[in-house]
C-alpha cells in the first residue's frame, strides 16, 4: 500500500505541473496578442515581450513533460507496445525508465543546476537593448524540470512495479494517440 500511496503522491505533482502548464500557455497567448497587437496597431516592438514569449514557450515544454511522462504522453514504440500483456508493457516501461529516462533526466538536472547558478553569478542578462534580465530565472526552469521529469519517472517505476504484483493496473491501458 506505501508503494500506492506514493504513486497517487507524484501523480498529483505531475498533475499540479500539468496544470501550471497549462496556466502558462495561457499567459503566452496574452502575452503574443500582447506583442502581436503592439506591434502592427501601434507600430511599438517590446524586445522584453518577444523574449518572454520563448521564455513562456521553453516552461511550458519543460514543465509539461512530467504530466506527459505520468499519464502515457511519452515516446516509446507503441507497434510493440500496444500488442503485449498489462505485465509486459509494466517491464517494458519499467526498464525504460531505470535504463534510460532515470539517468538522463538526473545527469541534466545535475548539470542544469550549475548552469543556471552560473548565470546567476554572472548576473547574466539579454544581449539585447531593452531584453529581460536575470536570465538565471529560465536556466533555472531546466533543473526544475528535468528532476520533475526524474519525480514523474519514480511514478512511473512504482506504478510498473504495482503493475507487476498485481496491485494495480492503472496507466497502462491508455488509448494510442491518433494522428
Amino acid at each position: 500500500m506505501l508503494l500506492l500511496r506514493l504513486e497517487r503522491y507524484i501523480k498529483r505533482f505531475s498533475n499540479l505541473l500539468g496544470t501550471l502548464s497549462a496556466i502558462l500557455f495561457i499567459l503566452l497567448l496574452f502575452n503574443v496578442f500582447y506583442d502581436v497587437l503592439m506591434r502592427y496597431a501601434f507600430n511599438d516592438v517590446s524586445i522584453g515581450m518577444q523574449e518572454l514569449e520563448w521564455h513562456l514557450y521553453s516552461a511550458i515544454f519543460l514543465i509539461g513533460i512530467p504530466y506527459g511522462i505520468q499519464n502515457g504522453g511519452h515516446v516509446r514504440v507503441d507497434l510493440i507496445y500496444e500488442n503485449v500483456s498489462l505485465k509486459k508493457k509494466a517491464w517494458i516501461d519499467l526498464f525504460g525508465c531505470v535504463f534510460f529516462l532515470m539517468p538522463f533526466t538526473i545527469l541534466v538536472g545535475y548539470y542544469g543546476i550549475f548552469f543556471a547558478h552560473e548565470a546567476y553569478l554572472l548576473g547574466e542578462t539579454s544581449g539585447d537593448p531593452g531584453g529581460l534580465s536575470h536570465r538565471w530565472i529560465i536556466k533555472s526552469v531546466i533543473p526544475f524540470a528535468f528532476f520533475s521529469m526524474a519525480v514523474a519517472g519514480l511514478g512511473m517505476i512504482l506504478r510498473s512495479i504495482n503493475a507487476i504484483r498485481g496491485i494495480s493496473e492503472e496507466g497502462f491501458n491508455h488509448p494510442p494517440i491518433q494522428h
